[in-house]
């Protein structure tokens, strides 16, 4: 069955995405598995390494994760001894987070192993590639609004609209 008899023209974009994201996880996860982290796990420490501390909603929105899955794998990364949280001074509604000296030794003995994998991924396909493939996303996730979020373009159309015009795809 082709795509036109289905009415659907277009290749399934957020599919291949996920197919994509699958076959780059597959040579991380053994560094993962071997260092007891999960891939949730992984990116919030991942994004923590990089600051000192981070507010639960800040790391929502930088780790893609939502809220209810956030609450539960920050108590699972306390418990293991990987992330402190502390109230914030002058708003005790408010809560900082932050890796321990645990999880920070940890990311820096994965990042050589981190790096490496990186480096095979590159060398399979190529700098150029990853380099124009890795802007390519950074145009996409910088024009394409999340949808319903009302930002208008500049004639009145949606930005969503506006902005799916202007990508343009040249990874291959």
């Amino acid at each position: 069955m082709s795509l036109k008899s289905t009415g659907l023209h277009h290749r399934n974009l957020p599919l291949v995405l996920l197919q994509a994201r699958e076959r780059v996880l597959s040579h991380f996860r053994p560094i993962l598995n071997a260092n007891g982290i999960t891939e949730q796990q992984w990116r919030i420490v991942r994004v923590l390494y990089a600051t000192t501390s981070l507010e639960p909603r800040e790391i929502v929105e930088a780790c893609r994760i939502s809220s209810p899955s956030m609450a539960g794998v920050l108590s699972r990364m306390q418990e293991l001894g990987l992330v402190t949280r502390r109230r914030v001074n002058h708003d005790q509604r408010r809560v900082r987070v932050a890796l321990t000296p645990r999880a920070r030794a940890m990311a820096a003995r994965m990042a050589p192993q981190i790096e490496a994998t990186y480096s095979r991924i590159e060398q399979c396909m190529g700098n150029e590639f990853i380099a124009r493939f890795q802007s390519t996303l950074d145009q996409l996730l910088a024009t394409l609004p999340e949808y319903g979020s009302g930002e208008a373009g500049r004639d009145g159309s949606s930005k969503y609209e506006d902005a799916a015009a202007n990508i343009v795809f040249d990874i291959v």
